[in-house]
C-alpha cells in the first residue's frame, strides 16, 4: 500500500508515521496562542521534526468545538509564511490543516504536500479539485456537522458502520474528481461530532476500517473525551493519549497525529517492537 503526496511516497508496511501538530492560532483547544507568533511556530515545528515527526501538520484556524471561523485571507496570512520557511528547512511533508480550498491552494503553492481536511463531509468538490491539481496527499476525515455545532447532539444508529459508509462514498467521489486512492488517508475523526461512547467504539473497532485499503490516521492527542472518561485536565492527558496511540497502531493505524511527538514516537516504536515478536 502506497501513500503519495506530491514528491513524497510512503510504502506500507513500514513503521507508523507520527504527524506533529503546529497550531498557528490564538484559540486552539490545547495550545492556543502558544505558537501564534510566526517565529515561535517555526521553532516549534523544527523541534517536532527533531523529535521525530514524519509529517508536520500546520493549521491557522481552530477546529475545536464551538470555534469561530476566520477569513481565508487571515488564515493564509497565518500559515503561508510558516510553510514557506519550513519548506526550505525540513525534508518531511508539510500538511495544511484547513477546510478552505483557497487556503489549501496557497499552502500547496508555498510548499505543502498534504491537505488535512476535517470538512471532508463537504458536498462541493472545490477542495478535491485543488488536491487533484497539485497531486497532493489528502486526509479524509469524518465529521458530523461543523466545528461550531458538532458536539451539540451527535447521533448515530451505528457509528462504525456509518463512518465506514462515509469513507467508501468519499473514495468514490474523490476518484471522480481526479484524486487517486493512493493519495488518500482516512481519519475517523475522534472528537468531531462524537460522544465519548462513539469515540470509544471507533477506537475499539479501528481494525474494521483497514479493509478499505487506505492508511488510517488517528488523532487522539489531549482530546476532551479523555478528560470526560478519566477526569483528567488538559495537561494530564498524555498517558491516555499514548495508550490510545499504541492501541491504534496495534489495530492497524499508519499515522498518529500528536502534540507530544517525542513521547508518541517512543510509545509507537515500543508497540511495533512487541508486535513484531508475535509472528517471530
Amino acid at each position: 500500500m502506497l501513500l503519495r503526496a506530491r514528491q513524497f511516497t510512503f510504502a506500507f508496511p513500514r513503521p507508523a508515521l507520527v504527524m506533529g501538530i503546529v497550531n498557528v492560532t490564538p484559540d486552539s483547544f490545547s495550545d492556543g496562542g502558544q505558537f501564534f507568533d510566526r517565529d515561535k511556530a517555526i521553532a516549534h515545528a523544527l523541534k517536532l521534526a527533531a523529535d521525530g515527526a514524519d509529517i508536520l501538520d500546520l493549521g491557522g484556524e481552530s477546529t475545536r468545538p464551538g470555534a469561530k471561523s476566520v477569513s481565508e485571507a487571515e488564515e493564509i496570512h497565518r500559515v503561508v509564511p510558516v510553510i514557506e520557511t519550513l519548506a526550505r528547512q525540513v525534508n518531511v511533508p508539510l500538511s495544511i490543516d484547513t477546510m478552505k480550498p483557497a487556503v489549501a491552494r496557497a499552502a500547496l503553492a508555498a510548499g505543502a504536500s498534504i491537505v488535512n481536511d476535517v470538512a471532508a463531509n463537504r458536498e462541493d468538490d472545490a477542495m478535491w479539485r485543488v488536491v487533484a491539481e497539485f497531486g497532493a496527499g489528502y486526509v479524509c476525515m469524518h465529521m458530523q456537522g461543523a466545528p461550531q455545532t458538532m458536539q451539540t447532539n451527535p447521533v448515530y444508529a451505528d457509528v462504525v458502520r456509518e463512518v465506514g459508509d462515509f469513507f467508501r462514498d468519499r473514495l468514490r467521489r474523490l476518484e471522480s474528481c481526479g484524486v487517486a486512492a493512493g493519495q488518500v488517508a482516512l481519519d475517523v475523526g475522534i472528537g468531531f461530532g462524537k460522544t465519548l461512547e462513539h469515540n470509544l467504539q471507533l477506537l475499539a473497532r479501528l481494525g474494521s476500517f483497514t479493509t478499505l485499503g487506505r492508511p488510517m490516521v488517528v488523532g487522539v492527542s489531549r482530546k476532551s473525551f479523555i478528560g470526560k472518561l478519566l477526569g483528567a485536565g488538559l495537561e494530564a492527558r498524555l498517558p491516555a493519549s499514548l495508550a490510545c496511540a499504541s492501541l491504534a497502531v496495534g489495530a492497524g493505524a499508519r499515522i498518529i497525529r500528536a502534540h507530544d511527538v517525542r513521547e508518541t514516537v517512543q510509545a509507537v516504536r515500543m508497540t511495533e517492537a512487541v508486535m513484531a515478536r508475535r509472528s517471530s
